[in-house]
């Protein structure tokens, strides 16, 4: 697979041991999907592949769905996610085969999509970081207030577009950079390191991250110079013995 991708229900956190280090991180049973369409530059315009994650009972389904899943030869899935492909590079997957955790080997760094937890009406010193007024002498009743918002100094008049309010906050599509900490292949089962968004049950999209090869290529560097130094430091703390 020419870009690792799949989709996953978030299951929670746990912890795991690295050497000496507890570490904790968060489980996504990953797939197995299904390519339900593949989409070429002749048909389409572009390249890309759609993958079906997790069986939806018929009698819940409309015929269109039925109908569109049917044509990979799989149930109908519940959830349907597109991965577009670079210009001029052909999809390598074909219409009915699964993708599972598997093609993640030797893979990293992953690039996690999924729903924001929501968080409801907050005002602006949650959701923008304000800083409040004073809580000392003079302040009453206004100590986590906007302020003004108007612009009555300039040409322009009225709350400006994009003024930072209070509003609705979280349940947003937001993408996140984690680490690949394990894969296990049997369960289906992605260990990563990192803020996967969304709440426990919730449907993200992992793939590999754009920077993946980079970061390989640096920690690789690192942990060599490391052990260049650790062996130099051993040289250098062995005292010879005078006859």
């Amino acid at each position: 697979m020419l870009i690792p991708a799949i989709l996953g229900r978030k299951l929670g956190m746990t912890q795991v041991f690295d050497g000496n280090r507890r570490l904790g991180v968060t489980v996504v049973q990953a797939g197995p999907c299904v390519v339900t369409q593949v989409k070429t530059p002749e048909t389409d315009g572009y390249s890309a592949v759609q993958l079906g994650f997790e069986d939806k009972p018929e009698r819940l389904c409309l015929k269109p769905e039925i109908g569109h899943d049917k044509k990979a030869n799989t149930p109908v899935k519940r959830f349907h996610r597109e991965m577009r492909y670079p210009q001029g590079q052909a999809a390598d997957l074909k219409l009915g085969e699964e993708v599972k955790v598997g093609a993640f080997e030797g893979v990293a760094v992953v690039d996690v999509t999924g729903t924001s937890k929501g968080k409801g009406f907050q005002g602006v010193v949650k959701r923008w970081g304000f800083l409040g007024m004073p809580s000392s002498h003079g302040c009453s009743k206004r100590h986590r207030a906007p302020g003004a918002i108007g612009r009555m100094g300039s040409i322009s008049k009225g709350v400006a577009k994009g003024k930072r309010m209070a509003a609705r906050m979280g349940t947003e599509n937001v993408t996140v950079r984690c680490d690949l900490f394990k894969i296990d292949a049997e369960k289906n089962l992605l260990l990563l390191r990192g803020p996967v968004p969304g709440p426990n049950g919730g449907i993200i999209f992992v793939r590999r991250s754009k920077v993946n090869d980079v970061t390989v290529a640096r920690r690789a560097k690192a942990a060599e110079a490391a052990a260049k130094a650790a062996e130099s430091a051993k040289k250098k703390s062995v005292v010879p013995v005078k006859k």
